[in-house]
């Protein structure tokens, strides 16, 4: 698993242990085009990636999308649990708690059934300041509560940072920089 803010390198760094598993890659990608920004980024996002891994777009039925892939033994990059936290909650606030913890129930159920290495992309937002926006709130909260739930089923917890990998549970990978001979 993966957390860091935004722009820390935390994509970059899961694309970098992807490529490196020696496996065929299999994308889970959450984000949804909102606005031209939006749009952007996932542009960015698919121009990086290497033609040959295959990526499936899924903005909310996270679990359904691992289930599919399983058997196929592939590297699962789930690319980012943020952003479909932020696809369950909607503009307005979207599921309940106890709905929310139905879709991580069945997520993580269906993290443990995959056969093949998985690499998790998160965003840490907790530890900025608190917001004012009750919605914001609610969406710290939860994404505290899913990345906790599922940092607990990885042997590999990393926290990206401007760049760099902190390990914050297993051993941290080699290299410590997204690009070799950085300083």
């Amino acid at each position: 698993m993966l957390l860091g803010g935004v722009r820390s390198g935390k994509s970059a760094w899961a694309q970098r242990l992807a490529s490196r598993s020696g496996q065929t890659v299999r994308v889970i990608a959450t984000a949804t085009a909102e606005d031209e920004e939006m749009e952007a980024r996932i542009a960015r996002h698919r121009a990086d990636r290497p033609d040959d891994w295959t990526v499936i777009e899924e903005p909310t039925k996270l679990a359904e999308a691992v289930r599919d892939a399983a058997g196929s033994g592939d590297c699962l990059l789930v690319d980012c649990l943020s952003l479909w936290l932020s696809n369950l909650l909607g503009s307005d606030g979207g599921k309940e708690t106890r709905e929310l913890d139905s879709s991580f129930d069945d997520f993580c159920e269906a993290l443990e059934a995959y056969s093949g290495p998985v690499i998790i992309v998160s965003n840490e937002v907790g530890l900025g300041g608190i917001e004012t926006n009750d919605l914001a709130r609610r969406y710290a909260d939860e994404l505290g509560r899913l990345n906790q739930r599922v940092a607990s089923r990885c042997r590999q917890v990393y926290l990206a940072v401007a760049g760099r990998l902190l390990a914050v549970k297993g051993d941290p990978p080699s290299g410590d920089s997204l690009h070799a001979g950085e300083d």
